[in-house]
């Protein structure tokens, strides 16, 4: 009696439901990968002297609200900045004369710290900014650069004066 009693008391336990795990969400479908940009938007070419909107897009850059002035490079044509949160390095370079290209050109671009192509919103604003601002700083920059080489040509000359006294 005492082994049916058993078999019975571990029938009934087998037969028992455990209590059930909670049923979790479903898994979100997993995202495409966003591809790497191939160009920067917004970049931009002007008629220019490189050197010239090197120098121009420094000055706008440090007046510019929102704009973190990291550091500069004129040998590398870069300046490292920070806007919105995001690093990047504006870049300017010569563009080669060809039939498209019958004036001294120098394109305008940012990269991403690691030097690949950036595609967001606050590069394209900023670049917007840049491109409309350029025309005038450039020639800013230029006349400010030739009264400093003027104003220290005079200097010159009249400290030779001074010494043939």
């Amino acid at each position: 009696m005492r082994v049916s009693i058993i078999c019975i008391c571990l029938a009934i336990a087998g037969c028992a439901q455990l209590p059930r795990e909670p049923e979790l969400p479903p898994l979100p479908p997993p995202q495409a990968e966003v591809p790497t940009p191939t160009t920067t938007r917004g970049r931009f070419a002007v008629e220019a002297d490189k050197n010239d909107t090197w120098n121009a897009v420094g000055q706008i850059l440090v007046r510019t609200p929102g704009v973190t002035y990291e550091g500069r490079a004129q040998m590398l044509d870069l300046y490292s900045i920070r806007y919105r949160g995001e690093p990047w390095m504006i870049l300017t370079r010569s563009l080669t004369l060809s039939d498209s290209i019958r004036k001294t050109t120098t394109e305008v671009t940012a990269t991403t710290p690691n030097g690949t192509p950036v595609d967001s919103e606050a590069v394209a604003e900023l670049l917007a900014v840049l491109e409309r601002e350029l025309p005038a700083e450039i020639e800013s920059t230029k006349a400010k650069f030739a009264a400093e080489k003027k104003a220290k040509e005079k200097a010159k000359t009249k400290k030779k004066k001074k010494t043939k006294k």
